[in-house]
């Protein structure tokens, strides 16, 4: 089954509140077309933490192996994916070409579990230019951001 999954993180001050926003798409044998809509802000995070964290929801919300397309704005996520970055990081004992600590180690590491089953693509799209599905997880990701359930990201700053 193919599903689709498209992602937004959010955060105002870098770091600051943020939160994210996922749409999970799938479409049954019947044609039906279910959908999914995931959120959580949290108190003290980063953008990319944010970004990470409505990936690796997505994909935790899967209750099989499926084909997956995960789109998102965010060219940190998709990039260490499609350039095959994070399996330089991994071989070099999670550092980057400056030779740096990976940063976000944890959620990146909590990425790669949850994408294990599946057979992942993931596609980049330009953020704020209209796509239906990558505006509303936008929406999602900022009320998230600015509601008064948030979390705390207990591992930020934890790699510094």
């Amino acid at each position: 089954m193919l599903v689709k999954i498209y992602t937004d993180g959010a955060c105002s001050g870098n770091p600051g509140k943020g939160g994210y926003g996922t749409i999970l798409l799938a479409q049954d044998n019947n044609g039906n077309i279910h959908k999914k809509e995931l959120t959580q802000g949290y108190k003290n995070t980063t953008n990319n933490r944010m970004e990470l964290m409505a990936a690796i929801v997505g994909l935790e919300a899967l209750k099989k192996p499926c084909e997956v397309e995960l789109t998102s704005d965010s060219k940190y996520l998709v990039d260490a994916f499609n350039q095959n970055w994070i399996y330089g990081w991994i071989k070099k004992g999670w550092r980057n070409s400056q030779k740096q600590p990976v940063k976000n180690k944890d959620l990146w590491e909590r990425l790669l579990k949850a994408k294990e089953p599946h057979k992942v693509k993931f596609i980049w799209i330009k953020g704020h230019a209209g796509h239906e599905y990558n505006e509303r997880c936008d929406k999602m990701a900022v009320a998230s951001s600015n509601s008064d359930n948030l979390l705390e990201d207990n591992a930020f700053g934890s790699d510094k």
